[in-house]
């Protein structure tokens, strides 16, 4: 006999595989809705910018809909307003508001620490805790739905643009990972790249092996097309010797090469930073290629890690690349920036302070934040793209992770105050 557990889970599989990619969101949350009695149940998914909402709906084209449409479809913005969506992301808990004519439970959408959105339901009763339960490991399901269904649709993609992107940016945007948060049993890392108005040519990158977490993050020369275009041919060829298994000396070569002998504008280069930390260990290996140095935190303070200098990548044909090593220890965090974080304005910055003053956000917040904190000196619109990459390091690879609803709650950021 089905348990209650495994038949909402069941049907919640069924209707997201029976319905269309574009629909399959839609027909989750019917199919919850009506198995729960909610009045009514939708997904809020994560605007690009990290500061709010959307909610997406299908509107016929004479029928009515505030937000931004396309055709049949309809994008409402909500930003942040540190009220229950946004705490509810930030702490991932399922937040409960009462409201005149029902309960508004509020869970987060995620997945390994990535925050993809909000699954909101109105009950007509007080939800119990089984209930609330349930609804926590539905809305981890719905992650896994709206993961696999927006490689099939522009949907989930043009309802989290508020702004629209140039040819720059849509190039950039395909060099980034598919997730810009991920958790492991060893670490948290977050990835957040603030844009230019010309695109600058910045990226990041990382990917997991069974035991070693790769990294990088680069600046490509240039702003706009061109820039982009630079961009693309470094990380594919950083991606391309990596999945060989080459090392970060080598990585570094091959695409200095590539760059000198391809770049679409003679001259173009682009600085780096790569990394290569073992999972089992904590030693991580970090090589600079005329890049920011990347930063250490560590019992309360802040320094730059010295590493061996290189050259920026595409610069030099006969340019030497060299790696220099860290043993993390449990509670470092490690961060990497672009220059667009230091110049011009931006370098009234106080980093190590701002550092500090983030240092208990999870580092899907923290990266956040110091894009805030850059915003607010040289927005609202910036000269150069500035990009952020935070790694915490916990220990205990060989460890299972403690997660409820794909994130671990322990390492969540707290509350924002009232």
């Amino acid at each position: 006999m089905t348990s209650g557990r495994g038949r909402i889970m069941a049907d919640v599989l069924e209707a997201a595989e029976n319905a269309s990619p574009v629909e399959a969101v839609e027909a989750v949350t019917r199919a919850l809705g009506r198995t729960l009695g909610a009045r009514s149940v939708a997904f809020l998914i994560a605007d690009l910018s990290g500061r709010a909402l959307v909610r997406l709906a299908h509107v016929p084209a004479d029928g009515t809909g505030e937000g931004r449409r396309a055709a049949d479809e309809v994008a409402m913005v909500m930003p942040f307003d540190g009220g229950p969506a946004e705490q509810a992301l930030r702490t991932q808990t399922t937040q409960v508001v009462p409201q005149p004519d029902g309960w508004v439970v509020l869970a987060p959408v995620t997945d390994r620490g990535e925050a993809i959105g909000l699954l909101e339901m109105i009950l007509p009763d007080e939800p119990t805790a089984p209930t609330l339960e349930e609804i926590g490991r539905t809305a981890h399901a719905l992650a896994f739905v709206v993961i696999a269904n927006r490689r099939y649709t522009d949907l989930f993609e043009w309802g989290q643009r508020t702004t629209p992107f140039t040819l720059s940016g849509e190039i950039q945007r395909r060099l980034l990972p598919g997730s810009f948060t991920c958790e492991g049993s060893a670490f948290t890392l977050s990835g957040w790249l603030e844009p230019a108005a010309s695109i600058g040519g910045d990226t990041f990158d990382y990917s997991l092996a069974r035991d070693v977490l790769h990294f990088s993050v680069t600046d490509a020369m240039g702003h706009g097309v061109a820039s982009a275009l630079t961009a693309t041919l470094g990380v594919g060829s950083l991606r391309n010797s990596r999945r060989r298994g080459a090392g970060l000396a080598e990585q570094a070569d091959a695409a200095n090469a590539d760059l000198v002998h391809n770049a679409p504008v003679p001259g173009s280069y682009i600085t780096a930073v790569l990394g290569r930390l073992d999972l089992r260990t904590g030693v991580c290996a970090l090589l600079n290629a005329g890049h920011v140095p990347p930063m250490l935190m560590r019992d309360g303070g802040t320094e730059a890690l010295p590493l061996p200098a290189g050259f920026p990548l595409g610069m030099f044909a006969e340019a030497d690349y060299r790696a220099g090593e860290i043993t993390l220890r449990p509670g470092d965090r490690l961060v990497v920036v672009t220059d667009g974080v230091r110049e011009r304005n931006a370098a009234s910055l106080d980093l190590p302070d701002v550092l500090r003053s983030t240092g208990g956000l999870h580092p899907r917040e923290a990266v956040r934040a110091l894009a805030d904190a850059v915003l607010e000196v040289s927005g609202p619109t910036l000269a150069d793209d500035a990009t952020l990459f935070i790694l915490d390091w916990y220990d205990g690879h060989s460890e299972d992770r403690r997660t409820s609803a794909g994130a671990d709650q322990a390492r969540a950021s707290l509350a924002l105050p009232d």
